[in-house]
């Protein structure tokens, strides 16, 4: 059963990567969730649907399989240039899972595995592109008689998907429902993983003129970060989603921290609220919820 697909965000330093698996099966990736999560080098992890987040240092470590506790894990994540090389390790079926299925998915540019199944224990090494995290904001592309940002920007981000800027994930942001809003007051974020500058550039490029081609709002805002998560917009974030905040200020925030404002409608203010939010489908729509701040030396220290 072979994975969708298996994509690696490293972060500028390559110290810390996020490995995203996309299953076909939910329940083999809850398995896989229960188990890989105790591998020494996951800081992190946690699940969208069927799409498991790892959060992990680089590097090598040692596995101590046992049935049914400890069953498979991450054994390595190793930067070799443009490339990011993966070794998974796992008894039984779980070693079946580590080997085959994963080194089938979609994109794995290359693999090297050894025989799986039985009480047998198994490794297997998978090559994948390095690729860096892009991160989209929108917000104002509908009216009171059409459109709806969610939709618009989710088949935008369809169409665009691709080998080289893989569509990863959409989250809705619930916002302070100010005076000025469509309906609900929600923006949204687009997560993509790119595998060099010039697939970010054409990704950002048509995004925007789709954008502006199909917006039914002279205010929409759209925004661009490409940074492993959205460091310094915690604070921001959280205050839109409890109080008005002025565009002005949007533009400041957005100015100290290096995110690009493509399109400055009054829209700006919630698309860059919704940056930080990314891969949080489940929380971003909750109103009033504070997302917490990724505190990555707390997390290197447990390792």
């Amino acid at each position: 059963m072979p994975y969708r697909g298996i994509y690696a965000i490293c972060d500028a330093a390559n110290e810390y990567a996020e490995i995203i698996e996309h299953s076909n099966c939910y329940s083999g990736a809850c398995w896989s969730l229960y188990h890989y999560a105790k591998a020494p080098l996951v800081l992190k992890a946690r699940s969208t649907g069927n799409m498991i987040r790892y959060f992990m240092k680089t590097g090598t470590s040692n596995l101590e399989l046992k049935p049914s506790i400890a069953a498979a894990g991450i054994e390595s994540v190793i930067v070799k240039g443009n490339e990011v090389e993966i070794t998974y390790a796992g008894l039984g079926g779980g070693g079946v899972g580590a080997t085959r299925c994963r080194a089938f998915a979609d994109g794995i540019l290359r693999y090297k595995i050894s025989e799986s199944g039985g009480e047998k224990c198994a490794k297997g090494t998978i090559a994948v592109p390095r690729r860096d995290r892009v991160l989209i904001g929108i917000d104002d592309t509908d009216s009171k008689d059409i459109g709806a940002t969610w939709t618009l920007t989710h088949n935008i981000a369809k169409k665009l998907d691709c080998h080289e800027a893989v569509y990863l994930s959409h989250s809705l942001v619930q916002l302070f429902p100010v005076p000025e809003k469509t309906q609900n007051c929600m923006s949204t974020v687009l997560e993509f993983g790119c595998v060099n500058e010039k697939a970010k550039s054409r990704l950002v490029d048509t995004f925007k003129k789709a954008l502006e081609k199909y917006t039914a709002s002279s205010q929409t805002g759209l925004v661009v970060l490409s940074d492993f998560y959205a460091k310094g917009l915690y604070k921001y974030s959280n205050r839109c989603r409890t109080e008005r905040i002025l565009k002005a200020e949007a533009l400041q925030c957005a100015r100290e921290n290096g995110v690009e404002v493509l399109l400055d409608g009054n829209g700006v203010i919630g698309a860059l609220a919704s940056l930080p939010w990314f891969g949080r489908p489940d929380e971003s729509i909750i109103p009033g919820t504070a997302i917490k701040p990724l505190d990555i030396e707390g997390l290197k220290n447990n390792v």
